[in-house]
């Protein structure tokens, strides 16, 4: 590889760029020359998208812990106070405190409020096990903190921009059609059209639907979109009256070729005029009379 070229791939570095840090190695702390943290001088992250954390899962997690011990570490940063601020390993975290762990394994990483951000979002954008949500909440948040736009983050996390606006459209659904995706009931597929319901009630109703007689997504568009169809109030006919001078030439050019004639015109000025006939025989001499 040339020596100017960017490496390619999405790891973090690659994400954000150049961190000042203690490159990938354990922090070492006065504790016999041991590189672990205790666990309470460690503060979880508040920009930490993840809100649900699977106890079932934790539990095994905590059982694994407890038989081989935390075999990855956690990454913090220092703040004030000699205390630590988690940057990601929340699960990890949690479960080690399960354990009864008093001191877990730490890398140590020396970035600002910004940087840290980043790296939090991103590692758990990264993840696999995220719901459709949190990694929604954790694009909103990019945005926001780090005041990107749109076709930056796309850039930044290697993801297409339609997808990424996608999630964010999750983020406009009702609280509770927002728990549904969180939890698996439903799939982001059947939730994108629940959008333009802007009703939370409508939507509760669909997602019932959904779970009830198992709708695949083309069968929620189509579900959604009727409902949006009802709701439409109905378009008022507006009736147009044809000019005097209109109706004569109608019922003139009727009696030429034998037959009745109508015009119609709505209101834009668009219109048709429509030329009735009953036989082959009876077309003919429609045309024969108009060449």
């Amino acid at each position: 590889m040339n020596k100017t070229e960017k490496p390619k791939g999405r790891g973090l570095e690659a994400i954000l760029g150049n961190v000042t840090i203690t490159k990938n190695q354990p922090v070492a702390v006065p504790s016999g020359g041991s590189s672990y943290l205790k666990i309470d001088s460690i503060d979880v992250n508040p920009f930490q998208p993840r809100t649900h954390f699977d106890e079932e899962s934790l539990e095994g997690l905590a059982q694994s812990i407890k038989t081989y011990g935390l075999i990855q570490p956690v990454t913090v940063r220092p703040i004030e106070g000699g205390r630590y601020q988690l940057i990601s390993g929340e699960r990890r975290l949690r479960a080690a405190k399960l354990a009864g762990l008093t001191e877990i394994p730490a890398y140590v990483r020396t970035v600002d409020d910004m940087q840290s951000v980043q790296m939090a979002l991103v590692e758990n954008i990264q993840r696999s096990d995220l719901n459709p949500i949190e990694v929604a909440m954790s694009y909103q948040m990019l945005i926001e903190e780090c005041n990107l736009k749109q076709e930056e983050l796309s850039d930044k996390v290697g993801k297409d921009r339609s997808t990424i606006s996608n999630y964010l459209r999750l983020l406009r659904l009702s609280t509770p059609a927002q728990i549904a995706v969180r939890d698996g009931q439903i799939s982001m597929g059947h939730a994108l059209p629940l959008v333009a319901l802007e009703d939370e009630k409508l939507q509760q109703k669909v997602i019932k639907q959904i779970v009830d007689e198992k709708l695949s997504v083309r069968q929620t568009e189509t579900v959604v979109k009727k409902l949006r169809n009802e709701m439409e109030p109905a378009k008022p006919k507006v009736k147009i009256t044809l000019s005097d001078e209109v109706r004569a030439f109608q019922t003139a050019f009727g009696k030429k070729l034998k037959t009745k004639v109508k015009i119609k015109k709505d209101i834009t000025g668009k219109g048709s005029i429509t030329i009735p006939f009953s036989s082959d025989e009876e077309l003919k001499k429609i045309i024969d009379l108009l060449q």
